[in-house]
């Protein structure tokens, strides 16, 4: 299923939590997995890939297999350690990948930065991985609390991470939007001196005893 033409400025104007809720999908990535840098954030399709702990061929055959405008989005089995860094960007950057997900380490931070390409992670280790073993590559897997198949619309910013089956990405969009112009209204309201215990119909438990 294709996603709208316009569904980065979208994702990116109502956020991941806006579009977490809209959703009403157990969506939301381990609130863990944060981005590296101040400032990143993704919207774009998953490539899904698994990696065995403390080994990162998968991600090297992921960035040479995953198509152009990819997230790559890939379990390490919470193991900590260096399986991305500045060579696998510069790679992943000429083969027209926009960002990784990983529950698992990164390292070369300031490069990562530099180079403008959003990561979200479990975790900064210096230590080094082998290249030996690939568990699955392009195929859906259950994700740190979320499922995720190629071609879901993955949502990363300074809030956290959700991953949008494909088939509900049409409807988050459109319900999110809904949800931000009813909060606008609501926002108007208090900036003209409402509270939020009037307009939420909220009463104090003592009022009840």
């Amino acid at each position: 299923m294709s996603l709208p033409h316009d569904y980065q400025n979208i994702a990116k104007v109502l956020g991941s939590s806006t579009l977490y809720e809209a959703s009403g999908l157990p969506c939301a990535v381990d609130r863990k997995i944060r981005a590296v840098w101040k400032g990143a954030f993704i919207a774009a399709p998953a490539y899904p890939l698994q990696c065995s702990p403390g080994d990162n061929l998968g991600l090297h055959l992921a960035v040479a297999k995953a198509p152009r405008g990819s997230v790559l989005v890939c379990d390490c089995a919470d193991f900590i350690a260096g399986y991305w860094g500045e060579v696998l960007t510069v790679a992943a950057q000429a083969a027209g990948i926009v960002g990784l997900v990983i529950n698992g380490g990164v390292r070369d931070i300031a490069a990562l930065e530099a180079h403008g390409f959003p990561v979200f992670a479990r975790g900064i280790s210096v230590k080094g991985t082998v290249k030996a073993t690939t568990p699955s590559v392009g195929k859906p897997f259950g994700f740190s609390g979320a499922q995720v198949s190629a071609g879901d619309l993955v949502v990363a910013d300074e809030d956290g991470v959700i991953i949008i089956p494909a088939h509900a990405v049409e409807r988050t969009l459109r319900e999110g939007q809904k949800r931000a112009d009813k909060e606008a209204a609501f926002m108007a309201k208090l900036r003209e001196g409402h509270t939020t215990m009037d307009l939420m119909g909220l009463t104090h438990p003592e009022e009840h005893a």
